[in-house]
């Protein structure tokens, strides 16, 4: 499950840009900034599948620590929004998006978890990797459905931050994830996103 902050109301459907408007515009510069002990190799991966379904530029940052104050002892995890009230009033930030990585699992307090939190629209985002691995559920461990699932909570939290809503297809990579059926459900691309994307069609590669 994913939470957004909502700045301003945005009226979010589908057309692909062409080669030709692409062509126009730089790549959004997107930084990925883990907290605490991140695989780079992952970061890497992730930022370059990130880069074929997104009209962006990432690179990965390096490593901060988890600001101690959003942790809540009673239960035991990371509260979303301060992390991301913390992380960005650190620096200016010179990218056109901040996507944080965190390996602790996180909450708001109307909800019992998240998946992740971002502004919408704005420049900040988290997702946390800790409920998207099958082990957390004392499953055998499968890391082709845990990079999937990574990549599309990326997705989903990066496409608030442009304005995105919640869109009603349960496949599209924006709906709403009550739980894991849900995201394993998703693609992992924007194709399904018809009723969220209008205005936004620029940001899309795939």
């Amino acid at each position: 499950m994913g939470i957004f902050v909502i700045l301003f109301p945005i009226l979010v459907s589908m057309n692909f840009p062409s080669s030709e408007a692409s062509a126009e515009r730089k790549p959004d510069r997107v930084g990925l900034l883990p907290l605490g002990e991140i695989s780079s190799e992952l970061l890497t991966w992730l930022g370059a599948e990130l880069e074929k379904r997104l009209y962006v530029q990432v690179e990965v940052l390096p490593a901060s620590s988890l600001p101690e104050s959003a942790y809540n002892p009673q239960r035991k995890q990371y509260y979303s929004s301060i992390i991301l009230d913390k992380i960005r009033n650190l620096h200016p930030w010179n990218y056109d998006k901040v996507l944080i990585i965190v390996d602790v699992d996180l909450f708001v307090p109307s909800l019992n978890f998240v998946f992740g939190e971002a502004e919408s629209p704005g420049k900040m985002a988290i997702i946390s990797l800790t409920r998207l691995r099958q082990e957390f559920y004392g499953l055998p461990g499968n890391e082709l459905l845990f990079r999937e699932r990574v990549l599309k909570e990326a997705l989903h939290e990066l496409g608030h931050t442009y304005g995105m809503q919640h869109s009603k297809n349960p496949d599209c990579v924006m709906y709403f994830s009550n739980s894991l059926a849900d995201t394993d459900r998703k693609r992992a691309d924007f194709s399904q996103c018809q009723d969220v994307l209008k205005g936004l069609e620029k940001i899309i590669r795939r």
